[in-house]
């Protein structure tokens, strides 16, 4: 009796201690394929197959103390060897996250240069742009002004001929009152015409 209840205890405290790593265990692991590929099984254990049953109870109990004492030092080791394990693949997996953001930003930085110079080219176009049609426009405004002032010459010009001829024309004109003679000198002599 006193056996089978110590061999309940230990099935108990083994559960107990294996319960957080298997737990952890399952969680943690990535992918199966991989965590198969990757994972070293350790050999046979010793302990299966090798108790054999001491006649006096007291034997049993100390034999079984050591087993559980033995199997608690190698639970603790994988546990130790488990924890290394995930903290190298933490590690390594933060030193590929940290090469991802400098591959990141130097992606950035080169994105950047690259639009700052597209940036600087556009401005020298746009500048080389302004400059063509600021030259344009001052070459239309030349023209433009030249014309009117061609304009403004060739109308100086009518006007002056205009008031030449009319200059011409008025030596020829009559007075008023030399007009009125003349009109009725010409209803008196009708023969003239």
């Amino acid at each position: 009796m006193a056996v089978a209840a110590s061999r309940n205890a230990l099935l108990r405290y083994s559960a107990e201690i294996l319960k957080p790593t298997v737990l952890s265990l399952r969680f943690k692991s990535t992918s199966t394929r991989s965590s198969h590929e990757d994972h070293t099984f350790t050999g046979p254990n010793s302990f299966i197959g090798s108790w054999k049953r001491p006649r006096d109870p007291k034997v049993a109990l100390a034999k079984l103390a050591g087993l559980r004492r033995d199997y608690a030092k190698k639970v603790k080791g994988l546990r130790l060897q488990y924890i290394e394990e995930v903290e190298l693949l933490r590690e390594e997996k933060l030193r590929k996250d940290e090469a991802k953001r400098e591959a990141t930003r130097r992606a950035q930085a080169e994105l950047k240069a690259s639009k700052a110079a597209a940036a600087e080219a556009r401005a020298i176009e746009r500048k080389a742009f302004e400059e063509e049609f600021r030259q344009t426009l001052l070459k239309e405004r030349a023209e433009k002004l030249n014309n009117w002032r061609m304009k403004e010459e060739m109308m100086e010009k009518k006007r002056e001929r205009k008031n030449e001829l009319l200059r011409q024309q008025s030596s020829i004109w009559i007075d008023e009152h030399e007009l009125e003679e003349k009109i009725l000198n010409a209803t008196v002599d009708v023969s003239h015409l």
